[in-house]
């Protein structure tokens, strides 16, 4: 691959993430020789202004993870360059193919996706879109179905699916690709890994902040197309495919679409039942006192910026096992996990009260603000008591256990890994169009009960972990959400 153009390569995105992440990379020596990187975008600067800036933004990152090398910087900076563009204008983009000539291209689109449709068609026009060039979209694509297909068939027109890298930072991270590892490389879990378990799964994505400024965009999606759609239901899938004959990237993705493809459609009657919407009213974080959604906005809204569902999978590992998901903006932590709540033990020798209450096992696969794998298990207490007492305790999975001292890895951007993987055209990690297509058509159907029903979203305070009615959704089947740090 000869070079990597960044459209909106001074953006946030690309400043806050992006390129650090390519500076860890240069830093670790991972990147390919000979690799170009070009910021392109609509601001008029030069060359050296542009890098400058990319130096404060990749300093800052590198210095707080004790990770700066003037060396590595030097090396970085020679791979740089900067072209102002008009990115849906073939004529203005003319100036990146001659700078690069024959060789492949990826063109990461880190811009709107509205735009996606007219800059892969101009991409095309000039010349940006043969057989050895690629192109990575940020999610979500579309705000729909119908807006999905519009622009992916534009996406489509331009390149092949095998040129298509459709990005979800979220499985960029080590613990999401550790969870493959757990379950297909460990003979201990797979046998356990189905509704004969399993009781339950819960996936949380918690964050602490508001909307802010953000609400045009938000207003237009709001969490159900913001988070759940893509994050979400990555995360679920990955929890309940059924194992690949290989991690070839086909064989991966198969097994993702026929999980989407066994999700229970929610109708217009279950709507109330299964699922919740809520919207952040004022309150507090951490000790902050913040505004509401709709004082935010300046005005009212429907939009929500919470939501709760039970899902169930209609196949036979899953038959009769709920999936429940939360996400939302102003909640009591950030916190992003997956509660695998395995059964009870069907018959329980130890009798109740002074032994301890035994508690069933529980894996915990946390995300953020760390990332951890931990196993509950029940243990003796220590000590010569006669009538033997229980405990549970906590089992990290983690790096560390052996590390006899060793300095722990650092924790890298999620990006770092897509980008590699991008550059080196290994699409496991992302997202195939009958995958998203699937997505999309199941959100739908949600965002369609809903309407049918007039289901309008519920308050809920700031910092608290949602309205009361998520908390009921769990427990009118006997169950509740995982506390994690409260």
């Amino acid at each position: 691959m000869a070079a990597l153009v960044l459209f909106g390569g001074g953006g946030d995105l690309a400043m806050r993430m992006l390129l650090p992440s390519l500076y860890f990379l240069e830093h670790d020596g991972l990147l390919p020789d000979g690799l170009k990187i070009i910021g392109a975008a609509r601001s008029d600067e030069s060359r050296d202004e542009y890098v400058a800036r990319v130096r404060v933004a990749v300093e800052g990152k590198a210095r707080a993870d004790d990770a700066w090398s003037d060396a590595a910087w030097i090396r970085l900076d020679a791979r740089l360059d900067y072209l102002p563009v008009d990115a849906t204008d073939p004529a203005s983009l003319k100036p990146i193919k001659d700078k690069v000539g024959e060789g492949g291209v990826t063109s990461f689109l880190a811009v709107s996706p509205s735009l996606y449709g007219r800059i892969v068609t101009a991409l095309k026009a000039a010349g940006l879109a043969g057989s050895s060039d690629r192109v990575v979209l940020e999610k979500p694509v579309g705000r729909d179905l119908q807006s999905f297909l519009q622009i992916d068939d534009a996406v489509g027109h331009a390149f092949s699916e095998d040129q298509v890298f459709r990005i979800d930072h979220y499985l960029g991270k080590e613990t999401v690709q550790n969870l493959i590892a757990l379950r297909f490389g460990n003979t201990i879990f797979e046998p356990l890994w189905n509704s004969l378990s399993i009781d339950h799964v819960q996936i949380t994505v918690g964050e602490t902040f508001g909307v802010g400024d953000r609400w045009p965009y938000y207003d237009e999606y709001g969490a159900l197309r913001d988070m759940l759609q893509n994050h979400m239901l990555q995360l679920l899938c990955l929890v309940a495919m059924e194992p690949p004959t290989d991690l070839d990237p086909d064989s991966v993705r198969n097994e993702k679409v026929k999980v989407i493809r066994s999700l229970r459609p929610i109708t217009e009657h279950e709507a109330e039942h299964v699922t919740v919407r809520g919207q952040y009213a004022a309150g507090q974080t951490d000790g902050v006192e913040v505004e509401s959604y709709q004082a935010e906005r300046g005005q009212p809204s429907d939009t929500e910026t919470f939501v709760a569902l039970r899902v169930d999978i209609d196949n036979w590992r899953w038959a009769g096992t709920p999936f429940f998901l939360r996400t939302g903006k102003r909640l009591a932590e950030k916190r992003t996990e997956i509660v695998i709540q395995f059964k009870h033990v069907p018959h329980s020798i130890f009798d109740h009260g002074e032994r301890g209450h035994i508690a069933a096992n529980r894996l915990v696969i946390e995300l953020q603000p760390e990332e951890d794998i931990a196993l509950s298990v029940m243990n003796k207490r220590p000590g010569l008591d006669q009538r033997m007492r229980l405990q549970p305790i906590q089992m990290s999975l983690s790096w560390g256990q052996d590390d006899k001292g060793d300095k722990p890895p650092r924790r890298r951007i999620a990006y770092e890994r897509l980008l590699l993987d991008a550059l080196a055209g290994d699409s496991t990690l992302f997202v195939r169009r009958d995958e998203a297509e699937q997505a999309w058509k199941w959100v739908d159907e949600v965002s369609d009960a809903w309407r049918g029903a007039a289901f309008k979203p519920k308050d809920y305070v700031a910092g608290t972990w949602g309205p009361p009615e998520a908390d009921m959704l769990m427990m009118r089947t006997g169950r509740e959400w995982n506390m994690g740090h409260e």
